[in-house]
């Protein structure tokens, strides 16, 4: 425990590095409000859980499908340009957004925000190579994603409460003063400053014609139509019960058990391979879910999303792995951005139709196809494990390592 607490305490030593760490944390605070804002924005100003879903799906429709795309012009041109361009767009595309009434006119600055959403996330990783030496890289993956991840405790806590008790438009200006932040922070710091894009390998194979590629975006389309049915199948839920106050506790519960989850499985990969334990979990990840659309909106769905969470979270360690096992050799930063536009976009199709769904029928139905999906899913993986077999062995230290680099929300 000592010896790990002094690790995390040299990096956080190195010239520059509690400054990029505290650079980037503005922006992921904005990101962990940013859907439920814009949730509760369009839905009080149009009393539609139908339009606020699908101003929530296209945002996240636009910031996904553009992931790949927005992580490649990084990788051409360097950080400091996209940087300044699009942090100063989503911020004026915010604000607009919380001046704005009808319903077309905030959708579409819903999805306007999702095409100039700044990639922080996908920005930070690798000045991180420049910041400590490489022995300590590990140890600062680990930290950067933590801090991370941890916002996501308090963030929905604090868009809910705004939303609610003060304003939406209050929620979204804050998201916007808080993005303005970071691009002002993060332009000052040395390693955006200095990095420079790293040098493709030639004749790298297209990742599309690997097998294994193929079937992990095929189950993130199964998971992602589920998994956005979640998303909003939440608030909608709350909203349409009396309880929209209990949203945002409910997603920070689920981002702390997805932490602890995270933490967990980091210290038992070692011991099992990576296709092993995916199929293991995904197993208990979707048995955990099936008491989903039968709870009440109480705390004891908070029960069952911290089980959920907390499987989810171990799941993602593992998934990080066999990317990183099966992928082709020089598209660590491809594999992980294009599959998440693949899950992503689907997740997005997910959340507009789980509005329509949650507003005609029942949120409840959204929960159940998140049970269905999470089911299927794990079918699909376990009657393909063949396909994944280079998988099916321990990962070295250095495989462990650029899994870790890779373990981001490539979307911002």
């Amino acid at each position: 425990m000592k010896s790990s607490l002094a690790s995390y305490l040299e990096v956080l030593r190195a010239p520059g590095a509690l400054k990029l760490l505290l650079a980037a944390f503005p922006a992921r605070f904005s990101y962990g409000m940013i859907s439920l804002s814009i949730f509760f924005k369009v839905q009080g100003d149009t009393g539609s859980i139908a339009a606020a879903g699908l101003a929530t799906g296209v945002n996240a429709l636009a910031g996904s499908a553009t992931a790949g795309l927005r992580g490649a012009v990084i990788d051409r041109y360097g950080m400091r340009w996209p940087i300044r361009i699009m942090v100063p767009s989503y911020g004026v595309a915010l604000i607009l957004m919380s001046f704005g009434s009808g319903k077309t006119e905030l959708i579409l600055l819903a999805m306007l925000m999702g095409f100039a959403a700044p990639p922080i996330n996908l920005s930070v990783r690798p000045l991180w190579r420049l910041t400590v030496p490489t022995e300590k890289l590990r140890v600062a993956f680990a930290l950067d994603t933590a801090a991370m991840n941890s916002v996501g405790v308090v963030a929905p806590v604090v868009a809910t409460t705004l939303s609610l008790q003060v304003s939406p438009n209050t929620s979204l200006r804050t998201c916007a003063a808080l993005i303005f932040l970071s691009g002002i922070f993060l332009a000052r710091t040395w390693q955006v400053r200095t990095w420079k894009p790293e040098v493709k390998e030639e004749k790298t194979p297209p990742i599309w014609r690997v097998k294994a590629i193929q079937l992990l975006a095929l189950e993130g389309v199964i998971l992602g139509l589920g998994w956005g049915a979640f998303d909003i199948a939440i608030p909608a839920l709350g909203t349409l019960e009396g309880a929209p106050q209990l949203v945002g506790t409910l997603f920070a519960v689920m981002s702390l058990f997805n932490v602890i989850g995270g933490l967990i499985a980091g210290s038992v990969s070692r011991k099992i391979s990576p296709l092993r334990g995916f199929t293991i979990i995904y197993l208990l990840w979707a048995i955990s879910s099936i008491p989903l659309a039968f709870m009440n909106f109480d705390w004891t769905m908070a029960i069952v999303l911290a089980f959920l969470a907390f499987f989810g979270g171990v799941q993602q360690v593992f998934y990080w792995e066999i990317t990183e096992a099966v992928r082709p050799k020089g598209t660590a930063v491809q594999a992980m951005a294009w599959l998440w536009t693949i899950e992503g976009t689907a997740a997005s199709i997910g959340i507009a139709i789980g509005g329509y769904i949650s507003e005609h029928l029942s949120p409840r139905y959204c929960l159940g196809a998140a049970s269905v999906a999470l089911l299927l899913s794990f079918i699909l993986i376990k009657s393909n494990q063949s396909t994944l077999s280079r998988a099916d062995r321990i990962p070295t230290s250095e495989e462990d390592q650029a899994a870790m680099e890779n373990a981001i929300d490539t979307t911002k």
